[in-house]
């Protein structure tokens, strides 16, 4: 069941100081690749799934982006946990 929503603005200490959309663009194909429900805002990307699954993912977005050569992250995490089940859709529905 997706118990969880979880938004992530990641920002990487770029190697050279250069534009950190690649890197950015880098994370959200790794989102992507994990097969969870996921939507792109203009400063974050809420994911949909369960807790530790996206917990789990945050980790692989830092941690990718250190293999890539920043030498640091900060990623600006926003989580909201129902255990009965929650969904992007039902928070948005009357916006959309």
């Amino acid at each position: 069941m997706q118990n969880a929503l979880v938004s992530i603005q990641i920002l990487p200490q770029t190697p050279n100081g250069e534009s950190v959309i690649p890197y950015v663009d880098k994370a959200i194909s790794l989102i992507d690749q994990a097969g969870v429900s996921y939507r792109v805002g203009p400063l974050e990307t809420t994911m949909e799934g369960e807790l530790t699954q996206l917990l789990q993912l945050v980790a692989k977005l830092n941690e990718e982006m250190v293999k890539l050569g920043c030498s640091q992250v900060i990623s600006q995490v926003k989580v909201l946990y129902n255990p009965e089940g929650i969904s992007m859709g039902a928070l948005i529905k009357k916006y959309d």
